[in-house]
């Protein structure tokens, strides 16, 4: 069982982060086509003793919250206490649930942000400690987040939330620029999308260059379709982007500094394509092997 600690009679609920519970469980949860308000009911673990007077509070608080619709998933903040031994953040919340059937969840992500939505820690947490959670509840918990997981040098004042991080949620996904979505056809980008996954996982803090399709023009211009690949949890913007083309012999077919204009934004934990345009004065192509390629970002 996770932490246990007994809230307060001047804790009171200040933030929701509610989501469809589609974005956690898929498919799964079965969509009953009402619009109705849900009051969750309060849910404690199973392995907790709780006396009657912290009942009270919990009911208090519970009665606090306000419905959610069918199929919904939420987070409640409460308060947030630091540790002063650990410098640990102890924040208290409800997870609620608004599905019809119970349900068990595995490892989630979650955010702390403060009131500007400035993200201030960040966690994994496995939500069967948990327990299962009964259909159309509201379960109390405590999450801890170790200094390690915590970016700001305070505890955040007064509009913070703890909330679930959709981004690592959905996956790793393929992002089209608008020009992009407009021209290729409907069998081209499902073909991107299912090599996008079949690509190595990213670190939380790493860009990756994938080539993807190199071809000389008649021209002498050398077009190299590259796959620009973000693992933040933030989106990148690329303003300047010095670049270099290796072949499958290791040797330098083209260099070239690339001024992005308008600035190209790679959002969170997507990849998005994009072909940069070698003109063939910046192209060494005399016996080039484009069988496999590499392209680099130069110093």
């Amino acid at each position: 069982m996770g932490l246990f600690s007994f809230f307060k009679k001047s804790d009171k609920v200040v933030q929701e982060n509610t989501i469809d519970s589609k974005d956690l469980l898929g498919n799964t949860a079965k969509n009953t086509g009402d619009n109705r308000d849900v009051e969750t009911k309060l849910s404690f673990h199973p392995e907790w003793d709780v006396p009657q007077e912290q009942k009270y509070i919990f009911n208090f608080l519970a009665n606090e919250l306000e419905p959610l619709k069918p199929n919904q998933l939420s987070l409640s903040s409460i308060s947030i206490e630091e540790d002063i031994l650990t410098r640990k953040w102890l924040v208290r919340a409800f997870f609620r649930s608004s599905l019809s059937q119970a349900i068990e969840l595995g490892e989630i992500e979650l955010f702390i942000l403060d009131k500007n939505d400035e993200l201030v820690a960040s966690k994994k947490f496995d939500f069967k400690a948990l327990g299962t959670i009964p259909a159309e509840s509201a379960r109390p918990w405590v999450f801890e987040f170790e200094n390690a997981t915590i970016k700001a040098d305070e505890v955040p004042e007064d509009g913070w939330k703890i909330a679930f991080n959709l981004v690592s949620l959905r996956g790793h996904q393929l992002e089209l620029d608008p020009s992009w979505e407009e021209q290729l056809p409907e069998a081209q980008k499902e073909e991107l999308a299912k090599i996008v996954k079949t690509l190595p996982e990213l670190g939380e803090t790493e860009v990756n260059f994938t080539g993807l399709q190199a071809k000389l023009a008649d021209n002498g211009n050398l077009n190299a379709t590259i796959f620009i690949r973000n693992g933040h949890k933030k989106a990148i913007n690329l303003e300047q982007l010095p670049l270099e083309i290796i072949d499958a012999t290791g040797k330098q077919i083209a260099k070239g500094s690339f001024k992005m204009n308008p600035i190209l934004t790679v959002q969170p934990n997507s990849t998005k394509p994009w072909t940069f345009i070698f003109p063939a004065e910046l192209v060494d192509a005399k016996d080039a092997d484009l069988s496999r390629w590499t392209a680099r970002v130069t110093q």
